[in-house]
């Protein structure tokens, strides 16, 4: 089993260049599969959204003058950094962004990075972020699957052309292609049921965040039913799970999380400075990548 590092960079722009280098660096190095990066492109002091990750009444564990640091940007400084490490957006807010812009970003950082990008996408929580965008909340589901179907043509056909209820394009050309064909894996984030159809249909993989192993191991249940309705195989599915901020960095929780199914295990970087960040990295390197590597990932394929 793999595993890799969500690295927060909020808290303000002080030190977020030397954080991401070091942070970068240091993963790669240690031998963890991925980097990945969280989007919210303006937060608030006060907002009337529900976290989703939190308890009810608790709200977004970021402060309104953190700020984050726009995914795709991230991952193409920190292609520059690294070679072989994955670099994955955990998650893209699909529809909240333009998709053609979206689809251009994703496809150049795909080739600024050989080819290391993996597409996390979401539909998003926060209505007043949606609001600020001047973008509808309501139909957020439906207008996320039709970006990717529009993005799927920019970045798969030589000559591009999209008619939708959300988005209409006459014939045209985007280039560069992605360099990994026919494009950088769709990886939906959400544990509702509806996020995993949007797997089913939709994914090459599925990010389950705020999850311990038992957690996990429901979740993946209901995905892999929905994958062998569309009549797909569950493990052509890649499964990446977050605990968050629960507790799970320890031996027991790897080898549950590898029975329950999962190919990947990210974990939520702490540290704020960039020296931390480094400590951090090898600490969790030596402690638990031994065991990922030695544990036997259960198959999901249909057995009979």
């Amino acid at each position: 089993m793999k595993l890799g590092i969500f690295l927060p960079l909020g808290g303000g722009s002080s030190n977020a260049r030397e954080l991401l280098a070091a942070g970068a660096v240091a993963a790669e190095e240690a031998g963890f599969h991925s980097l990945w990066f969280g989007e919210h492109v303006v937060l608030f002091d006060e907002t009337g959204s529900q976290y989703p990750y939190a308890s009810k009444g608790s709200k977004f564990p970021i402060s309104g003058e953190a700020g984050l640091m726009e995914p795709f940007t991230a991952i193409a400084f920190a292609a520059a950094l690294t070679r072989t490490i994955r670099l994955g957006t955990g998650v893209c807010l699909v529809p909240q962004r333009p998709p053609l812009y979206t689809a251009k970003q994703v496809a150049d950082c795909d080739v600024l990075s050989g080819g290391r990008v993996d597409f996390g996408v979401g539909i998003g929580w926060l209505r007043e972020e949606f609001a600020a965008l001047g973008v509808t909340f309501e139909d957020r589901a439906q207008r996320c699957r039709e970006y990717l179907a529009a993005m799927r043509s920019l970045w798969c056909d030589s000559v591009s052309h999209h008619e939708g209820r959300s988005v209409s394009f006459q014939a045209l050309r985007m280039f560069p292609k992605p360099i990994q064909k026919p494009h950088p894996p769709i990886i939906f984030g959400g544990e509702s049921d509806a996020a995993l159809r949007r797997v089913g249909d939709l994914g090459q993989g599925w990010f389950g965040f705020n999850l311990l192993p038992e957690e996990a191991r429901q979740r993946i249940v209901v995905l892999d039913a929905i994958l062998e309705r569309r009549g797909r195989d569950p493990d052509s599915v890649e499964i990446s799970v977050s605990p968050y901020l629960k507790p799970a960095r320890d031996r027991s929780s790897i080898e549950a999380y590898a029975r329950a199914g999962a190919d990947q295990v990210v974990y939520l970087l702490g540290a704020t400075s960039a020296e931390a960040a480094v400590t951090e990295i090898r600490e969790l390197a030596k402690e638990l990548l031994p065991v990922a590597r030695a544990a036997e990932k259960r198959s999901r394929r249909p057995q009979g």
